[in-house]
């Protein structure tokens, strides 16, 4: 080709690419102005001319129902016109509809076919997913392979994904798909957790809480128990009453595992229940009052089963016999009350 006539054609080129990103700008500004009909059109404009993004949203609006009456079918029409141009999110969306049977006959092979080039394009979401479909094996008629499955939650975790990190990080703990490996089990925990991700917070405190692998350290187990459990976990809670109702790694301090305890029973915990009315029977950091021990050895007792069941149970009619009638029968109005408001 002559230098006139490749010039001639990137000239053309790049007046095609500006046409279509004209009407996806314009596309985008009626839709988000709620002028539906304004911005199917545009979106149409740009989805003639080649541009994916554009019908994608189109896809999108058919399969929301949005300024069009909702259309599965024409959907999946729109995400494959995408997905054939490989863009990540049609090719996403179109996996979902063969998987369900949204707009198209159910079909595993083409689901996975589509989730696979969605992973493989690099998109977090499909890459964990596919990671779960081997991790658990039998979605789609895929097989349980953790090697497999490791390899994919292992993209997303690269990518930053803090599911995805603690997966890792849990697969390399228990020896899953890959030997096992303490030092890069901690690894992708501790990236998961500094995200924030309360599984994940969990999991470092048990390991330095009990050395799994790392050293012993009751300082690091209860920062990052305390992490979790002021995001709500319940075990965490648990976990960090019994640190420091025995001073384990920590100070002995009676007062904050009552704090700690109450929290998880609060939330249900049978076992923070049972410890928590141990410490109101002996006035162990909190001021004895077999009302309130009674109440909750009578919780736990009504969660539990077999041994615990027992033991609950046997605590719950000892301390009974340290009462008045009277007493006891506030301590099951109070147990009462307590299932009534989170029941």
């Amino acid at each position: 080709m002559r230098w006139i006539e490749l010039v001639a054609a990137l000239m053309l080129a790049g007046r095609t690419a500006s046409v279509a990103a004209g009407p996806l700008e314009d596309g985008s500004a009626a839709y988000k102005s709620g002028d539906y009909a304004t911005a199917l059109r545009m979106y149409r404009l740009a989805a003639d001319l080649g541009d994916a993004a554009a019908q994608v949203r189109i896809g999108d609006m058919y399969w929301e129902g949005v300024g069009v009456p909702e259309d599965a079918a024409e959907a999946v029409k729109w995400y494959l016109r995408a997905a054939e141009q490989g863009e990540v999110t049609a090719e996403f969306n179109l996996a979902g509809m063969y998987e369900e049977g949204y707009g198209v006959s159910r079909n595993s092979a083409e689901a996975v076919k589509w989730y696979l080039r969605a992973a493989e394009h690099g998109l977090v979401d499909a890459q964990l997913l596919v990671g779960v479909m081997f991790d658990e094996g039998g979605r789609l008629g895929l097989p349980e392979d953790d090697a497999e499955a490791l390899k994919w939650y292992r993209r997303a975790a690269d990518q930053g994904d803090a599911t995805a990190q603690f997966n890792v990080g849990y697969m390399y703990k228990k020896g899953e798909g890959a030997p096992q490996d303490y030092a890069e089990a901690e690894k992708w925990l501790r990236l998961a957790a500094d995200q924030g991700l309360v599984t994940a917070q969990f999991a470092l405190g048990v390991m330095y809480a009990e050395g799994q692998g790392v050293s012993e350290n009751g300082r690091e187990a209860e920062k990052w128990f305390r992490l979790a459990a002021v995001r709500g976990d319940t075990t965490s809670q648990f976990n960090l009453g019994v640190m420091y109702d025995n001073g384990r790694g920590v100070p002995e301090d009676h007062g904050e595992a009552v704090k700690w305890y109450r929290r998880a029973a609060e939330q249900g915990s049978a076992m923070a229940q049972v410890n928590l009315a141990t410490m109101y029977a002996i006035g162990k950091g909190v001021s004895q009052d077999y009302v309130e021990a009674h109440k909750w050895f009578n919780l736990a007792a009504s969660r539990l089963t077999g041994v615990d069941h027992a033991r609950a149970a046997k605590s719950r009619d000892e301390t009974a016999s340290k009462m008045t009638p009277h007493q006891v029968a506030e301590a099951q109005r109070l147990a009462r009350e307590w299932k009534q408001k989170r029941f």
